[in-house]
């Protein structure tokens, strides 16, 4: 399975987080990459300067039948499109799209580590996974999801906030 990662934690041109997730996911369905599920989504404190803007992120899982690299391609220029405007690390941003994991692939280039190197760390990545796939097993750990959650500090199981809100498009 893939799993990717949306976040957003400014408005757009497009109109709200809300909105510049829900068009992201509608470009990667055009984009022939088949979303099977997606998390509510999650409301968490920037970080590391929890005085920017909150993020929203929610998780999916996908099917896309070419390689890593060509995803990764179509990401980048989802964001791009979407007004993504690469600033300083950790700076807010319109869109944010992570591959998590690949098919439990391994891997790592100059443009992509694969799983995602910080994944197992990061509340919002882990929260919406135990949600839509609670099975998850991290490729290089070897530890499920909830593990992983457990493994947290409990500032960052608390911060992280469920929204009963649902992407706003079909699959």
């Amino acid at each position: 399975m893939i799993h990717l990662n949306i976040g957003s934690n400014l408005n757009s041109k497009y109109g709200s987080r809300f909105e510049n997730i829900a068009i992201a996911i509608n470009l990667l369905i055009e984009s022939k990459i088949k979303v099977k599920k997606i998390s509510n989504f999650y409301e968490t404190p920037s970080y590391p300067n929890e005085f920017f803007p909150k993020f929203l992120n929610v998780g999916l899982v996908v099917n896309y039948k070419a390689d890593c690299l060509n995803l990764f391609k179509i990401i980048k220029f989802i964001e791009k499109k979407l007004g993504r405007i690469h600033t300083k690390k950790n700076d807010p941003r319109v869109i944010d799209i992570d591959i998590i994991d690949f098919n439990s692939d391994i891997k790592k280039t100059g443009e992509l580590i694969l799983p995602h190197p910080k994944c197992h760390l990061r509340n919002f990545v882990l929260f919406p996974i135990l949600q839509i796939d609670p099975n998850w097993i991290h490729p290089i750990l070897k530890k499920n999801v909830q593990y992983l959650i457990n493994n947290l500090s409990q500032k960052s199981r608390i911060e992280i906030t469920r929204i009963k809100k649902n992407v706003n498009i079909k699959i």
